[in-house]
């Protein structure tokens, strides 16, 4: 079952479209709330990704938030010199960056977190928990059919 027809089909107003604007907006808004901090919208995004553990390297960083790899380069060059994260060589193996947070950057997480959670709840006022629960839930099965399509294509261009 198709949910749009190319014929009626409005960008602008459609699913994607309003991610993206919503997004766009987003990451404009958290620049301006973390200024005071120092940080960016995607500062925030790369922290908060080195603070989870869920990426070690700047490549799985760049894998994990789909960044360009040139930029992530310079992202953490730039957080380097704000003192807020390190590179160190990987004990397991030595060709390995592994790029970490600073006891700064550990001392200014919760200021930051508080200053974007803030920006949220202002983003989704007026909805109640279950329905920010249902628009998650809806948000990982657009999330896990374009991971599915994207390993799809894959194995079709392998």
């Amino acid at each position: 079952m198709s949910i749009y027809d190319p014929k009626t089909y409005q960008p602008r107003d459609a699913a994607p479209g309003l991610m993206g604007r919503i997004r766009a907006l987003l990451f404009d808004t958290l620049d301006a709330e973390l200024a005071p901090l120092g940080l960016k919208a995607t500062d925030y995004v790369v922290l908060v990704t080195l603070a989870n553990d869920a990426a070690p390297t700047a490549s799985s960083v760049c894998s994990l938030i789909a960044h360009d790899p040139g930029a992530m380069t310079r992202k953490i060059d730039a957080l380097e010199k704000k003192g807020l994260v390190r590179r160190v060589r990987s004990e397991k193996d030595r060709r390995a960056i592994h790029i970490e947070l600073t006891p700064e950057a550990r001392k200014l997480y919760p200021r930051m977190m508080a200053t974007v959670v803030g920006v949220v709840n202002d983003y989704l006022e007026g909805f109640s928990k279950a329905e920010v629960r249902q628009m998650e839930e809806m948000l990982r099965r657009i999330l896990g059919n374009a991971q599915a399509r994207a390993a799809s294509s894959n194995e079709d261009a392998a």
